[in-house]
């Protein structure tokens, strides 16, 4: 978590402040973590997985290419996600669609 902490906290853009939605996973909450100064967390209320867009994102892969599928070997689930992975990631405007919460917006 630190070194993810770290990336983000290297693209924020000099001046500006990120705001980091996170769940309740213990090594969200801890504060032993060192948070980055240009990085606030705010911490998600728990059991509000609509709430998370990375979980949106998570459903959109399982209906879109990882569910209802036999796997033949941990290699092939390897592959299967890396390939649903990629393709998602080379469509940038579907994740910020998938994403997006009307309520969340620049003042």
């Amino acid at each position: 978590m630190g070194l993810h902490l770290a990336e983000i906290a290297q693209a924020v853009a000099p001046g500006a402040h990120a705001v980091l939605p996170l769940d309740q996973a213990g090594w969200h909450t801890t504060k032993k973590r060192a948070v980055p100064a240009n990085i606030t967390r705010l911490s998600l209320l728990a059991r509000s997985p609509d709430l998370n867009p990375v979980e949106n994102l998570r459903q959109f892969l399982r209906d879109n290419w990882l569910g209802n599928h036999i796997f033949k070997s941990y290699a092939d689930i390897l592959d299967h996600c890396c390939d649903a992975w990629n393709t998602l990631i080379d469509r940038p405007w579907r994740i910020m669609c998938i994403g997006h919460r009307d309520w969340a917006h620049v003042f």
